[in-house]
């Protein structure tokens, strides 16, 4: 397997190792402040085989088998259940999630012995409804905390540096599903159903792919209206998954460094040279470049392109087999056009770190809507999906922006009214906390039961899409 794979591999698992042991330790934290028993906390599950395990001041583990509950007498619990030495820690082999084991709630581990025998006061199943129902939501609330605290670090440490749409004077490119619908090349977004879109992040994006209508300026003077279709959202996420994204800035081709002994060195390119045009053919942006010199391959080529204010020509340029010249493109449109940059203070980062944290989570429950159509259905990845958003190259930055990311949509996905899920244990408990009436336990079994199985079934769903892709996409 490719460097590239093993990178995003660690990142993925680096990222649900975090996002897993912050989302548990919400739980676990208002357990011990309301007085409940955590009997275990894992990272990461530990079916057959755990890779370590330790009871605070009673034993340490490496490599044990089996899967035993944790053991402590009614009398030892009642005189430690204030402390966290009462719980078993451990690390499991399997990092696809984790798990926090509170004593009296019907759970994954399905102890349902345990529950037929009178409650104890360091039960779960003892408190009252809404010490349960903070329990039940911490482990939400600490992960879109986890995501603001990222935002927030992210925002003081390095700032935000942007284009404004306004400023990028060549527009934007758009993908073949834009165009079928009437962007065209160059046009630069100005609204989404009225709303005014500043820069092309996550949330103009979402408003442009799931509004009614977008204004956009054409030519620099007229304002047109396109209607976007309800379906528009799968068409743009199909050509992404081809490698063309929604939308591109429109840049010129600014060279930035020339690799030895191929077409570019041979022309004479230098850094910030600007490609004009192919056998006199205009090129004025990066993908009209790449896409004319596609078409001479293993052939030799006139260039024209710009050196501060001169404008040169180079002729019988080689071009390889590829259709390259040999040059890196400058691809930072704030090095080639105007850019807006905002500088934060600490207590200014908080803001804009709650501000950004909660834009990512409207953006995503806009979303939910299209998971239950067919094309949604089959938009739906697991693992794969997850670990490709990943950069190949290590970069601290990305990696945080989009381990928050991932932060957010936990959050949101585990708050779904579903049982096995918080959100079917906060219904529940909801449910109890209006009519005054706890669910049988008969009826909690079955429905963490049915719960579990459309767990699976979405999990198996979601990464047989990730296979099928892989394979025959």
């Amino acid at each position: 397997m490719s460097t590239t794979f093993w990178i995003k591999a660690l990142e993925l698992i680096l990222a649900l190792g975090i996002l897993v042991m912050i989302h548990e330790f919400g739980h676990y934290f208002f357990a011990r402040v309301f007085g409940v028993w955590v009997e275990k906390f894992y990272l990461f599950f530990n079916p057959w085989l755990t890779i370590a395990k330790w009871k605070p001041g009673k034993y340490f583990k490496w490599f044990s088998h089996g899967n035993e509950m944790a053991v402590a007498g009614e009398n030892d619990l009642n005189e430690n259940k204030k402390s966290w030495r009462a719980t078993e820690y451990g690390l499991g082999w399997l990092p696809l999630g984790g798990y926090c084991s509170i004593a009296g709630m019907i759970d994954e581990s399905m102890n349902t012995e345990a529950m037929k025998e009178p409650a104890k006061s360091w039960e779960f199943r003892s408190k009252p409804a809404w010490q349960r129902l903070l329990i039940m939501l911490g482990g939400v609330l600490f992960n879109f905390l986890l995501a603001i605290v990222i935002y927030a670090g992210i925002v003081y440490s390095v700032g935000e540096e942007y284009v404004k749409f306004s400023d990028a004077t060549s527009g934007m490119i758009y993908c073949d599903s834009a165009h079928k619908v009437g962007f065209v090349d160059g046009d630069i977004p100005l609204s989404a159903d009225d709303k005014e879109l500043v820069r092309p992040d996550a949330g103009s994006l979402q408003a442009m792919l799931t509004c009614h209508q977008v204004k956009v300026l054409r030519n620099h003077k007229d304002t047109i209206a396109i209607s976007i279709p309800d379906n528009f959202i799968f068409q743009v996420n199909s050509d992404a998954e081809k490698g063309h994204p929604f939308m591109i800035y429109c840049m010129p081709l600014i060279v930035d460094q020339v690799q030895p002994r191929m077409g570019g060195e041979k022309a004479g390119l230098m850094k910030g040279d600007r490609l004009l045009a192919v056998n006199d053919v205009p090129t004025p942006d990066i993908t009209s470049f790449s896409e004319e010199l596609a078409k001479y391959k293993n052939k030799n080529v006139t260039l024209r392109y710009q050196r501060g204010n001169q404008e040169l020509t180079a002729v019988d340029v080689p071009i390889d087999g590829n259709g390259m010249l040999g040059i890196t493109k400058e691809l930072d449109p704030s090095k080639i056009f105007k850019s807006t940059v905002i500088h934060y203070n600490l207590l200014q980062s908080i803001p804009r770190g709650i501000e950004m944290g909660w834009d990512k989570m409207v953006n995503y429950v806009k979303q939910l809507k299209y998971v239950f159509t067919p094309e949604g259905a089959q938009s739906l990845g697991g693992f794969g999906a997850i670990g490709s958003i990943f950069p190949e190259k290590w970069n601290w930055l990305d990696f945080w922006n989009i381990t928050a990311l991932i932060s957010v949509i936990l959050a949101v996905m585990n708050i779904l009214p579903i049982p096995a899920l918080d959100g079917g244990h906060v219904l529940f408990l909801l449910y109890e906390i209006i009519t005054g009436r706890q669910p049988s336990l008969k009826f909690m079994e079955k429905a963490q039961m049915v719960g579990m199985a459309l767990l699976i079934a979405l999990l198996l769903f979601a990464n047989g899409n990730d296979i099928y892709r892989y394979f025959f996409k």
